[in-house]
């Protein structure tokens, strides 16, 4: 058992706890290019050698919001999951929507992680990847619990992939224990891409300000479409 933790062990937490609450502010403020660990110490009221005590680095910082962030949307997905088993289609769906929800509730966040790369950030692979692949990763779920249940309605003839691509497939096949066909999990890919596509679409104002008088409606148009194309849907 864990021993209770000790008073300067609960102070740097609830500094670091800060230090990531004003990053997120600063975020949403002027956007992840502009972090700057010299206001965050001033908005913390320390000097700012003394942030670098918690923080060595911007980079560092960033990193530290970037897995936050993903963590943060993987909860959110895995939460709309919980729920009483539907079909695959409808899981589909709402992992879907979990996605859009949790972007639009996060703009800033979300773009720190599907917008524009920050000049000069190189995203760790080691600390990143395990919480960046969580959606995916969970959407590829679905695709695999349908496929072994018979339930991937296959309305075209499948296209050979080329084989590079195969290649591609066959690693993360390899990686990630899937049992689906190559073909499938390109789709999956596709599904992945085109869902993450829409979102940033909405959140990012790409439409434009009077294009959709709804976004939500066609973004669960697109969502139907994905799944059709996965052969999850109607």
């Amino acid at each position: 058992m864990q021993g209770a933790k000790t008073p300067r062990e609960l102070a740097r937490e609830r500094t670091m706890a800060e230090i990531m609450r004003l990053g997120r502010e600063q975020l949403a403020r002027q956007g992840a290019a502009a972090l700057s660990l010299r206001a965050v110490a001033k908005d913390l009221g320390i000097v700012s050698s003394a942030v670098y005590r918690y923080v060595s680095s911007r980079d560092e910082l960033l990193t530290l919001l970037v897995v936050e962030a993903y963590t943060e949307l993987g909860d959110a997905v895995d939460a709309a999951l919980e729920g009483p088993p539907a079909s695959h289609g409808e899981r589909f769906a709402v992992l879907a929507r979990a996605v859009r929800g949790w972007a639009i509730a996060e703009p800033s966040r979300y773009g720190l992680l599907f917008g524009t790369p920050v000049p000069g950030y190189h995203a760790p692979p080691g600390q990143t990847v395990p919480a960046g692949t969580r959606v995916v990763v969970r959407l590829m779920g679905i695709v695999e619990d349908a496929w072994e249940a018979g339930g991937v309605a296959v309305r075209e003839r499948a296209r050979d992939l080329s084989q590079g691509l195969a290649a591609d497939v066959e690693s993360l096949r390899a990686e990630y224990s899937l049992k689906s066909p190559g073909w499938l999990i390109a789709r999956g890919l596709g599904a992945w891409s085109g869902l993450f596509g829409a979102v940033s679409f909405e959140v990012f104002g790409q439409y434009g300000p009077n294009t959709l008088g709804d976004p939500a409606e066609l973004f669960e148009l697109t969502v139907r479409d994905l799944a059709v194309n996965l052969g999850l849907g109607d």
